[in-house]
């Protein structure tokens, strides 16, 4: 299967290379476009599709090293609602130990938008996924059980801002909120506990503040340069896991054109439980809808 969705995203990899000047379509409220962030889950649902996310995370405390190449792929069943679907392969090394390498869990998910308000540059979205036990390699930490999280996402421009203050207009923040719960509370021999997981995204869109605020004659690339700071923490809150919360800290930046977007970030470990030391991600992002309006970037239904 992993290999299935990597062929069917890689007609758009090549397509996406083509240079494009502006973001269209999708992630807009209003006149605010939110990218696709790399963290944490977009507030909208599109066509869209990443591949790659190569990620390179912090030194974790048993000197262990682990690099990810991701792909996720996200396709409209109708203009409100869509299923997504993402896994990662994994290469792990460990101090005095043979290397590991393989596919983590598959996760598949739908998600439903609940609202879009362009006047306050706002929106939100629903969504349920779903991390399939079985589906990967265990000795990469892929599960053997599986993994429901409901979860709830929202974007708030701040456009609406009197015009007295234009310099914070650009700025933008999304952020989600999920609840995860294992299928099975013990997995040999270790307890799987549930936890909350909460995110969110500070940006300040230089496109919104030349377009919509104060045109300051940025040429390429910077007029499409989109920086944010990324936060996200995970805290299991029973079995014996109480206060082992874990998270990153994600300076970055996204390049937003028409048809994809280039986003990339440092990874700075929130405590000495998420490891040490610095870590990094970079991403390739492809709007669907963007580069193929007439086929598999149009909703299923219109309904």
């Amino acid at each position: 299967m992993h290999r299935l969705f990597c062929r069917g995203v890689a007609a758009a990899a090549v397509a996406g290379l083509l240079p494009g000047a502006e973001a269209m379509a999708h992630g807009f409220a209003g006149d605010r476009f939110f990218p696709a962030t790399i963290l944490t889950d977009d507030p909208f649902v599109a066509d869209e599709a990443s591949l790659p996310t190569i990620t390179l995370n912090p030194t974790q405390s048993d000197g262990s090293r682990e690099l990810g190449i991701g792909s996720d792929l996200s396709m409209l069943i109708t203009p409100s609602w869509d299923f997504t679907l993402s896994s990662q392969w994994q290469h792990i090394r460990s101090p005095g130990l043979p290397t590991v390498t393989g596919f983590g869990g598959l996760t598949t998910g739908t998600q439903y938008q609940l609202f879009i308000n362009a006047p306050h540059e706002a929106m939100a979205l629903a969504a349920m996924d779903v991390t399939w036990a079985n589906t990967g390699n265990l000795s990469v930490g892929a599960p053997d059980f599986t993994t429901l999280s409901p979860t709830f996402d929202f974007g708030k421009g701040f456009g609406d801002l009197p015009d007295s203050l234009p310099w914070l207009r650009p700025f933008a923040l999304t952020g989600n909120l999920s609840l995860n719960f294992p299928t099975k509370t013990e997995s040999m021999g270790v307890l799987n506990p549930n936890s909350v997981f909460y995110g969110f995204a500070v940006e300040y869109s230089i496109p919104y503040l030349q377009d919509e605020v104060r045109d300051l004659g940025l040429g390429a690339p910077f007029n499409r340069m989109i920086p944010l700071v990324e936060f996200a923490l995970t805290s299991p809150f029973n079995r014996g896991y109480s206060g082992t919360t874990t998270g990153t800290v994600q300076p970055g930046v996204i390049w937003a054109g028409q048809y994809f977007q280039v986003g990339a970030e440092m990874i700075v470990p929130t405590n000495s439980l998420s490891g040490h030391g610095i870590g990094g991600v970079v991403q390739l992002h492809f709007y669907l809808d963007d580069l193929f309006p007439n086929s598999i970037g149009r909703p299923i239904s219109q309904w």
